[in-house]
């Protein structure tokens, strides 16, 4: 038995403080489930970040090796499924450009449903990446760092899949240039008081910070990956070549491209000081984004004077319900990639779940909460239309669309205060399904149960959405799919830098365990 095991844990940490215990060992085969350590809860012992107590060297061969080494047999079908759909989708988007938004499922009572339904879904899948990215930066949340570079190219193409559907959704598409207050020789200008303007600066803006915050944290990993690829060209110049055809190097390809992106990086000290100070102003840029994008999408409710949109409850709510459906998305991303990708899971944990599982919990609450204030709020109001207008949500013909709403966001989450739960790969995974269905629900139940019976009797009207609706929002899933793999094909989907700043080793008082072990063997065990 180790001697660390026999110290109490206040000890244990205080010693490892001193540089008197080697923090690799402490905190192994300490939790029942694992017996990795990534599920310790004693006091005062931090569970490993990364498994296996892999080198820095291990970490970066299987980091950069995820965008080097052939695709796994899973990737190429999946691919072409994800692009296929992507192209039914655009071929539906090109029909509706031919014949107008008059092919959607709208009608003169619900003149917004299914497209704003899914520009509001998307803009909130997209909160989640800056949230870990910046927020959980700016508050030492060591954890992220497993994270964070999936979750910020979720964002960018979540971003670009939300962008599409205010741009179809105008009706003369090849007028979308106006939208942005651009001089134009007839003198219009768009409407400064339409929360509609108040969208596109706010997409633009975080859209442009997000895809920037992304890129600076990248440029060390890409220039490592040119490295890499120009010492495979000096070792082996007889690699074989992209085609017999075009008798050039994959590896050369790789080295020029990545060196173009990675912008002269160098790794010298003065690199890594201007890079961090940069990191740190984006992500404090970031964070009010975070907050005030998702506010502002609220106001194109908000502002409004119809029942069911008329509340000051709207931003807080879509916030919450933004970080909610976006960290579930982040988990249906990653807990597939950590099972089919080799040694992925040495480097997202069940620690990394179990976090943002309680994440889904917090905000799962706040979003139930918010349900139950929207009741509260229309009683207290003494507003006969406002009242009428939730209890129609949960009676009235959409009865169903609100209580899936309610089943997926407000009581699946709730397995997790269960810790069985909250720490089965299994179980996160449903539970993320759930709530990425409950959350489209919870944007159509919004829009269209509030405007299918609006203050006149007259117009009332249902809804039915058409194939044209459909096939495009399944078509902005197989963008936003197709997008991710290609990113895990060409780009780290570690921050290898920030990864290998959590590990043991990066410790000045690390003992190291691979160094002890190589000299032992060298010596044959002499000493």
């Amino acid at each position: 038995m180790s001697s660390s095991s026999t110290h109490h844990p206040d000890d244990l940490a205080a010693r490892r403080e001193a540089g008197l215990e080697r923090g690799a060992n402490i905190g192994f085969n300490l939790d029942p489930v694992t017996g990795d350590g990534s599920l310790i809860d004693t006091p005062g012992v931090r569970s490993p970040l990364v498994l296996n107590n892999r080198s820095f060297h291990e970490v970066t061969d299987i980091v950069c090796g995820y965008a080097e080494n052939r695709a796994p047999r899973w990737w190429l079908p999946v691919f072409m499924a994800a692009f296929t759909l992507a192209q039914i989708g655009g071929l539906f988007i090109l029909y509706l450009v031919i014949t107008g938004i008059g092919s959607w499922g709208m009608n003169n009572a619900v003149d917004w449903a299914w497209d704003i339904t899914n520009f509001v879904f998307w803009i909130g899948i997209g909160h989640a990446g800056t949230l870990i990215s910046a927020v959980l930066c700016l508050l030492k949340q060591k954890w992220r760092t497993a994270v964070n570079r999936s979750a910020e190219a979720m964002t960018i193409f979540a971003v670009v899949c939300a962008a599409t559907f205010p741009g179809i959704h105008i009706g003369r598409q090849w007028m979308a240039w106006m939208l942005p207050p651009i001089p134009n020789a007839n003198g219009i200008w768009p409407n400064f008081r339409s929360p509609l303007l108040w969208d596109v600066f706010a997409i633009s803006t975080y859209g442009t910070v997000s895809l920037l915050f992304w890129y600076m944290g990248m440029i060390p990993d890409l220039a490592a990956l040119r490295d890499r690829a120009q010492m495979r060209l000096l070792k082996d110049p007889e690699r074989p070549v992209l085609t017999p055809l075009i008798p050039i190097r994959i590896d050369m390809i790789r080295a020029k491209v990545y060196g173009l992106l990675s912008l002269g990086w160098r790794f010298s000290s003065r690199h890594w000081h201007r890079y961090e100070a940069a990191y740190l102003i984006l992500a404090g840029i970031s964070t009010p984004l975070v907050l005030s994008v998702h506010s502002i999408v609220s106001f194109d409710f908000a502002t409004s004077v119809l029942p069911g949109w008329h509340t000051t409850i709207f931003p807080p709510y879509f916030v919450a319900g933004a970080i909610f459906g976006g960290f579930a998305m982040v988990l249906l991303l990653m807990i597939p990639l950590r099972e089919l990708l080799p040694n992925f899971k040495d480097l997202l944990t069940l620690r990394h779940l179990e976090n943002m599982a309680k994440i889904l919990l917090a905000t799962g609450s706040m979003v139930g909460f918010a349900y139950s204030m929207e009741f509260f709020i229309a009683w207290y109001g003494g507003s006969d239309p406002e009242v009428y207008a939730f209890i129609n949500r949960a009676t009235g013909p959409y009865w169903w669309a609100y209580w899936t709403m309610i089943t997926c966001n407000v009581l699946s989450p709730q397995l997790f205060w269960m810790k069985r739960m909250r720490q089965s790969p299994a179980v996160i995974f449903l539970v993320s399904c759930l709530v990425t269905i409950g959350m489209w629900f919870e944007r159509f139940v919004i829009i269209v149960t509030s405007l299918h019976r609006a203050y006149i009797p007259a117009e009332w009207h249902m809804f039915h959405p058409t194939l044209v609706d459909i096939m495009i929002f399944a078509g902005s899933f197989g963008i936003f799919i197709t997008l991710f793999l290609i990113f895990m094909r060409v780009i780290p989907v570690f921050a290898m830098a920030e990864l290998k700043a959590v590990m043991p080793q990066a410790s000045p008082h690390h003992h190291d365990d691979h160094h002890d072990h190589a000299a032992h063997a060298a010596t044959g065990g002499a000493h």
